[in-house]
């Protein structure tokens, strides 16, 4: 039995349904409120619960054998990055668990101190790693599935933003991938106990974005660059009515003031450890948008 929390989510969704393509026991963790339909529908076991709460967490991990942790936060990264996932961590050695797969982010060991989500996420990582259990994590850049609905806006207008500079290098990661991979990486024992940077086979300038589109969909980009102060500044204002929203978006300050990709040995390890070949942007949007 497979547990995925984050289970409706970008990476979680394609973990299950990939699962069950695959015919694998798979218990979905899932909030009430969220769209769980397509998941029952592909026969996994639906889990309600909260990640907030240990009680659902030690319920959620009875007779699992492998866990995979891809939920976000949310904007509540000490709740859901850290304190959920080291709840997980607990209960999951507690109940023999065989292997853990923990979803991190590119860049969490850089120490960005801006990032409430990037320091959870680093100190996940630590514990994970001390805790006795197998492990893979898995440390994604920037998913494809997230420019999805930029994809989409720039198809009807033609429009990119950019924040920061344009030339900024990223290796986007088709989030197919990285959800193969998270599967993969639990029964894979060139796999166990390491740390995988994952990103796609291209290293790309941000500005290249909105060129890729632009032959996807056959049109011309219209790009437009936002300077970071202008971001620091709007933070800066929202910091004196909302200051929970300031730190919130100190992530997002985060990912368009730094470079986010892997070098092309880092890309060559995962594909050779998990015999794939990971895709590119440009393939993984007209999967989803192309005509």
């Amino acid at each position: 039995m497979f547990l995925v929390t984050g289970a409706t989510g970008q990476i979680g969704k394609r973990i299950v349904r990939f699962l069950r393509e695959d015919e694998q026991p798979t218990r979905a963790f899932v909030r009430l409120d969220s769209n769980y339909r397509d998941l029952e529908q592909r026969g996994a076991e639906i889990f309600i619960g909260d990640l907030t709460l240990e009680k659902d967490i030690a319920k959620a991990c009875e007779g699992v054998r492998y866990v995979i942790s891809a939920h976000g936060s949310g904007g509540k990264a000490q709740a859901l990055d850290y304190r959920a996932n080291i709840e997980l961590i607990d209960h999951a050695k507690a109940q023999g668990v065989e292997h853990f797969v923990f979803i991190s982010v590119l860049g969490a060991q850089r120490g960005y101190e801006d990032s409430p989500t990037f320091k959870a996420k680093r100190e996940v990582e630590k514990y994970l790693q001390s805790s006795g259990l197998n492990y893979t994590i898995l440390q994604p850049a920037g998913l494809a599935s997230n420019l999805l609905p930029l994809a989409e806006r720039f198809r009807d207008t033609g429009f990119y933003l950019i924040i920061g500079d344009p030339q900024n290098r990223t290796s986007i990661v088709s989030s197919d991938d990285v959800a193969k991979i998270a599967i993969k990486a639990a029964t894979t024992e060139e796999a166990k106990n390491k740390t995988f940077p994952v990103g796609g086979p291209e290293i790309l300038k941000r500005e290249e974005i909105p060129e890729i589109f632009g032959r996807v969909f056959n049109r011309e980009p219209l790009t437009v660059t936002v300077p970071l102060f202008l971001l620091d500044t709007v933070r800066e204002g929202i910091g004196f009515f909302d200051p929970q929203t300031q730190k919130s978006l100190g992530t997002l300050r985060t990912l368009s003031a730094n470079e986010f990709f892997c070098t092309e040995a880092e890309v060559n390890q995962v594909e050779t450890t998990f015999n794939m070949k990971m895709e590119s942007l440009e393939s993984f949007t007209t999967r989803y948008l192309g005509t």
